[in-house]
């Protein structure tokens, strides 16, 4: 007897993605740029042609990797992405610019940092101080300046650029100003940045930033760190062969360099017009929820923003039953970072701004990217609106 889909056509799904900030559908030109490099037999670090070929796929990704953050291109170390760079900076024997050479004897860190900078790197746990942020997301400066000036040895900051959660933009300018007077390191985490605001190394001034491929549209497995200088230097988290100029060990991941490149390339020729159009979208749907949920609230309306990035919270919904009911509905995103997935507690980058528990845990966010449409947005607010209509009914 035929089946029930034997006999009736049923259309598949249209599912709409807007989770660019857990990774980001793989561009068309990075997918070319893999699959010719899949095609390469080389290893980079051989001398004959095929290696000399695939030498010069790593060396143009460099070179485009380093041109979209105005860097040196020997500057650029290619890692397994953002935790590895994070890793691997986040260490004692980091030796920065001027004053900042290290050895460290701790390290200071935002409370609305990745888990991966939280976590400390090579640093002992008792060496690790959390700087509190403001209710808008934003490291205190006043704490910072406090605990640089503590008498405790030399000390390394990392703060990101922008936070993956609330997409606010960190006061970076400011930061490197005390790191620099206090011969601090400073280390930028750029991962969720990258693509989404301007970067330039010098213009930070900073140390290092460390980079991760799949949010631009390139590869998931590939990142990079960034040094202001060749003269900074690292300790190698990953020892044996002489790749990376003796900066990381391992065979060069050639398929996603040069992805990572490719991906580069198109970031950096159409920037400043997409960042336009992301803003447009971000707002629109913004405008959007607060007319469906007048109850809901944007969080780090009055800060600066990346444009993709829009986190709201709901009272009275549920953000993890929502996004499976948007799920659901054909429509992806989510609570807040993705590798916080699973987790029971409210997101720290949110309890660090002081919002509540019950209100943390109202949280959905929608992040934007290359692929995103108007009929994206339309999509997410429909079914967004059908979820609040859903809830209403059964509380009536």
């Amino acid at each position: 007897m035929p089946s029930f889909s034997d006999r009736v056509s049923i259309p598949p799904m249209t599912r709409v993605y807007l989770d660019h900030n857990a990774t980001s559908p793989l561009r068309p030109e990075a997918r070319s740029a893999v699959l010719a490099a899949m095609d390469v037999a080389g290893n980079a670090s051989s001398v004959h042609r095929e290696g000399r070929r695939a030498r010069g796929l790593v060396e143009e990704a460099r070179a485009a990797v380093a041109a979209l953050v105005g860097a040196d291109a020997r500057c650029v170390t290619f890692t397994s992405g953002g935790s590895e760079a994070a890793a691997t900076l986040l260490s004692p024997g980091f030796a920065g610019r001027g004053a900042a050479q290290g050895p460290f004897a701790r390290l200071i860190v935002s409370a609305v940092e990745h888990s991966c900078v939280l976590a400390g790197g090579r640093f002992p746990a008792d060496a690790v101080a959390v700087c509190p942020a403001d209710a808008d997301g934003r490291v205190d400066l006043g704490a910072l300046a406090a605990l640089l000036a503590e008498d405790r040895g030399p000390a390394l900051v990392a703060v990101m650029a922008a936070n993956n959660e609330t997409g606010i933009v960190q006061p970076l300018a400011a930061v490197a100003a005390l790191c620099r007077a206090r011969g601090a390191g400073f280390v930028v985490d750029a991962v969720q940045a990258l693509g989404r605001m301007r970067l330039d190394i010098t213009e930070l001034d900073c140390d290092a930033l460390f980079l991760s491929a799949h949010k631009i549209g390139a590869p998931q497995g590939v990142g990079a760190i960034v040094t202001a200088s060749p003269a900074v230097a690292f300790l190698p988290l990953l020892k044996g062969g002489g790749q990376e100029s003796r900066r990381r060990a391992g065979t060069e991941n050639l398929a996603g360099i040069a992805g990572f490149g490719a991906a580069a390339r198109a970031v950096e020729a159409s920037m400043e017009p997409e960042l336009r159009r992301l803003a447009a979208l971000r707002d629109s749907l913004e405008r959007r929820i607060v007319t469906i949920s007048p109850a809901s609230r944007i969080i780090g309306l009055s800060a600066e923003r990346l444009p993709n990035t829009s986190l709201t919270v709901h009272p009275g919904l549920d953000g993890e039953t929502a996004a499976i009911a948007l799920d659901l509905a054909g429509v992806a995103v989510s609570t807040g970072s993705a590798c916080a997935s699973g987790k029971v507690a409210p997101s720290h980058v949110l309890a660090a701004m002081g919002l509540p528990g019950n209100e943390a845990r109202s949280a959905l966010r929608v992040s934007l990217g290359w692929s995103t449409t108007p009929e994206d947005v339309e999509s997410f607010v429909a079914a967004f609106a059908a979820h609040v209509r859903t809830i209403a009914a059964r509380a009536a």
